[in-house]
Parts: structure tokens; C-alpha cells; sequence
């Protein structure tokens, strides 16, 4: 029988095809979403004493009272952001995080743009992109909630942290027809929502129950 973790410390592909399998069991469509899942070494993401469960469905703890989002929420998010269309232009993501729905992204989008607001995780992430090689993620140290006006409009934006109220400057750096994805409301009763622009218009829905680390302002070095 295939072991999870290799002698080298590298998870199986097994392992990762039962995610994969789950994820399709669970409803993810989108096959390229799936790809890239598959693609992003999860295992690269979390702290050595978790790699174990790297390709378990759930989320994980990441340090910083932060968290690597479940896998099937990641797909979901991912897929709803995409909508119809097969990649996008740019996407603004909002919680860089450990960087694994970054890489996620960075397979679907020209451009990721992303922002942390925590210090060690920003560096590390950026330190990982840079060593793989990945030239089409652009990392900020910044408060998320005032987003990136400078390299605005984006056709997505992407947040992975709740907030009773989506922050208006990131409606405002969206194309007309955009997407902004993210989970909103107070702890224990959030929803993870799309909001669709058109013209001055956004139409929003929320579609799952999901648990996300708040939103906060500011930035930690």
C-alpha cells in the first residue's frame, strides 16, 4: 500500500488524487480548477508536523491565529470566481495566507495581485514564489481591506477572510462584469457570497455555510 508521506517527504500522488476525487464527489465542475488544485503542492503550504494531512479536506492552522482554507472551499471559491470563463485577466486576492489559493490562482490568471497583512507570512510566501519561479503573482505587505488601486481594474477579487461588510474600495477595483468572492458575516454565522458587477449594480449571492478567520485592518511586521 502507498504511504501518504514518502521517505523523501513528499506526499503521494495518490493521496492527492482522493482529494481530487472528493472535491468532484462534493460538486467541483471545472476541470481546469481541478488541475491546478491538483498542481499546487499542498503539502508545501503547511508546517512540517501537518504535511501529513496536507490532502485532507480541511483547513489547517498556519500560524498567526491564520488558517490554509479547506480545499473543497478553495475549489469553490475558485470556481465561482471564474464563472464561465476559462482564465482571467487579473485577480486581486485579499489574504496571501500560507499562498495556496495563490498558487491556485496563479495557474488560471495572467496576473494575481495579492496582499497579507502579516508580516512572517508574507515573506515566506513571497520567498516560495520566488523560488519556484512563478512570475505571475505579485505580492503586497498591506491592509487588504483598502485593496490595490494602483494596478486596478481587476476581473476578479478573491477574499479569504470574513467581514460583515465587503470593504467598498474593493467593489470600486472591479471591472463591469466582475467577480468578488468571499465570506461575510460575524463568527458562526457566515456565508460565502459572489457579488456580480454591472454597470453601478452588484447582484449578490450567498450559496454555503462556511468558517473563516475575521478581516482585520491594519499590518503586522
Amino acid at each position: 500500500m502507498t504511504s501518504t508521506i514518502s521517505p523523501t517527504g513528499f506526499i503521494s500522488k495518490r493521496a492527492k488524487q482522493r482529494l481530487i476525487d472528493t472535491l468532484r464527489q462534493k460538486g467541483i465542475q471545472n476541470e481546469a480548477v481541478l488541475s491546478a488544485i491538483a498542481d499546487s503542492p499542498r503539502h508545501d503550504f503547511v508546517e512540517e508536523a501537518l504535511k501529513s494531512r496536507a490532502y485532507e479536506d480541511k483547513a489547517l492552522p498556519i500560524g498567526y491565529r491564520q488558517t490554509i482554507s479547506q480545499p473543497y472551499v478553495v475549489a469553490l471559491m475558485t470556481e465561482r470566481l471564474l464563472g464561465k470563463q476559462s482564465r482571467l485577466r487579473a485577480v486581486l486576492e485579499i489574504g496571501t495566507g500560507s499562498g495556496f489559493q495563490t498558487s491556485v490562482l496563479s495557474k488560471l490568471v495572467d496576473r494575481v495581485y495579492t496582499i497579507e497583512r502579516v508580516g512572517p507570512l508574507f515573506r515566506r510566501a513571497k520567498e516560495y514564489f520566488s523560488e519556484q519561479g512563478i512570475n505571475n503573482v505579485f505580492l503586497r505587505h498591506a491592509d487588504g481591506t483598502a485593496g490595490w488601486p494602483t494596478r486596478r481594474p481587476f476581473d476578479g477579487v478573491i477574499v479569504t477572510a470574513a467581514t460583515p461588510q465587503i470593504p467598498e474600495a474593493l467593489f470600486a477595483q472591479l471591472i463591469d462584469g466582475g467577480t468578488l468572492v468571499a465570506p461575510e458575516g460575524q463568527e458562526g454565522k457566515q456565508k460565502l457570497s459572489t457579488w456580480k458587477k454591472t454597470g453601478q449594480q452588484f447582484q449578490h449571492q450567498s450559496f454555503r455555510d462556511v468558517t473563516f478567520v475575521p478581516l482585520e485592518t491594519g499590518v503586522e511586521h
